[in-house]
C-alpha cells in the first residue's frame, strides 16, 4: 500500500485508510475476534490509517482500536474525533431528535482526554472535530484544540462536515490537515458546495468516508431483507421505498461499467475517491471485503472511464437525504 501525504502539514498516511465505525455500531452486532482480525489483516496489507470517535458506540471503537493497536501504536494512524455531547450516562445527547454537538473548549478536552485513554495512547495523530457548532465560534473551539497540539496530545487537527466557511475560519486560526465528509460516486455534495474546491485551495487533505455508499456501492445489497433490524439503513432514507428502487438503477449502471472494466464495483468505487485526490476510509468487519478493497489501489482509471463515470453517477443523481431529518441539520455548518 503506498503512503500518501494527506494535506501539507506533514502527515503521511496509507492511500486508502480503515473506517472502523461499522465494527462497534451502526450496521448491526459484530463479533470482537473479528474485528481484531480485521484490524490486524489491515495492517498486514499495508493499511495504516485508522479512523475512528468517540461517539460510535459510543465510545466502544476506540476501545476497540486501543485493544487492537496494543505495542503496535508506532506502526499506525490513529484519527478520531470530538464535538458531540453525552448524556451522564454515556448516551449520545439528543434534542428533538438532533444530537448536540458543542464546541465548548473545556468539554472537548474532557472528551480527547477520554479518547486518550480508550485509545492506550499519549497523542492522537489526527483529531477532528466530529461537527462544527453553533454554540461557540469555530475559531474559538479551533484555537482551543491548538492548544492540545502544543502540549503534544494532538498532532495534527481537522474538521467533519464542515462549510466552506468554517473550513476558512478554522484554518484561518490554526492550519488543517484534512477535511473529512461523505464522498463516493453515490454522493457527491462536496463537489456542489464547495467544500472540495476550498480545501484544495488552501491545501487540506481530503478524506472520504462511505465511500461505498453505505453498501449500495458493493453490488451486494440490492434489498433490505437479511439486515439486522438494528442496522441503521432500516430507516437511511436512501433505502426507502422509491428512492430505493431510483438508487438501484443507479448501482445497476455503475455495475455495468465495473463489469466491463473486469473490476468489483466496489473496487471502481474506492478507486474513483482515489482518482479524485481523496484518501478513503471504507469500512469493513470482514477480512475477504477488506482484502478486496484494499486491490483498488491497483486500479488505473482512464480520463475515459471518468467520463463514463460522471455521465451514469453524476452529482445529484442519488435519491434521497443522506441522513435522518436530525442529523441533516448538523451537516455543513
Amino acid at each position: 500500500m503506498a503512503t500518501v501525504e494527506l494535506g501539507s502539514q506533514g502527515l503521511a498516511v496509507s492511500a486508502q485508510g480503515l473506517g472502523c465505525m461499522g465494527m462497534s455500531t451502526t450496521y448491526g452486532p459484530s463479533d470482537e475476534s473479528e474485528n481484531l482480525a480485521t484490524l490486524a489483516r489491515a495492517l498486514e496489507l499495508g493499511v495504516t490509517f485508522f479512523d475512528t470517535a468517540e461517539v460510535y458506540g459510543p465510545f466502544l471503537n476506540e476501545e476497540l482500536l486501543g485493544k487492537a493497536f496494543a505495542g503496535k501504536r508506532d506502526r499506525i494512524v490513529l484519527a478520531t474525533k470530538v464535538g458531540f455531547r453525552f448524556t451522564e450516562a454515556g448516551r449520545l445527547a439528543v434534542v428533538d431528535g438532533q444530537p448536540v454537538v458543542t464546541g465548548d473548549v473545556a468539554y472537548l478536552r474532557q472528551e480527547v482526554e477520554g479518547s486518550l485513554r480508550r485509545l492506550r495512547t499519549d497523542v492522537i495523530d489526527l483529531l477532528y472535530l466530529h461537527r462544527i457548532a453553533t454554540d461557540v465560534p469555530v475559531e474559538e473551539t479551533i484555537g482551543g484544540l491548538a492548544r492540545l497540539v502544543d502540549e503534544g496530545k494532538v498532532r495534527f487537527l481537522g474538521v467533519s462536515e464542515a462549510s466552506p466557511a468554517s473550513i476558512r475560519r478554522g484554518h484561518a486560526t490554526h492550519p488543517l490537515t484534512a477535511v473529512q465528509a461523505e464522498y463516493s460516486l453515490f454522493e457527491r455534495g462536496v463537489e456542489q458546495n464547495g467544500v472540495l474546491a476550498t480545501v484544495r485551495e488552501l491545501g487540506i487533505g481530503f478524506v472520504s468516508y462511505a465511500p461505498l455508499g453505505r453498501g449500495f456501492l458493493t453490488g451486494a445489497l440490492k434489498t433490505l431483507d437479511g439486515l439486522d433490524r438494528t442496522d441503521f439503513r432500516h430507516s437511511d432514507p436512501r433505502f426507502q421505498d422509491s428512492a430505493l428502487v431510483a438508487n438501484m438503477a443507479l448501482i445497476e449502471r455503475i455495475i455495468a461499467l465495473a463489469d466491463a472494466k473486469g473490476v468489483k464495483p466496489s473496487q471502481l468505487a474506492i478507486a474513483w475517491t482515489m482518482r479524485m485526490g481523496t484518501v478513503p476510509i471504507p469500512g469493513t468487519r470482514r477480512i475477504r471485503y477488506l482484502e478486496e478493497n484494499a486491490t483498488a489501489v491497483d486500479v488505473v482509471l482512464t480520463d475515459d472511464d471518468l467520463r463514463m463515470l460522471d455521465a451514469v453517477a453524476p452529482a445529484g443523481a442519488a435519491a434521497g437525504d443522506r441522513y435522518s431529518p436530525g442529523m441533516m441539520k448538523t451537516l455543513n455548518k
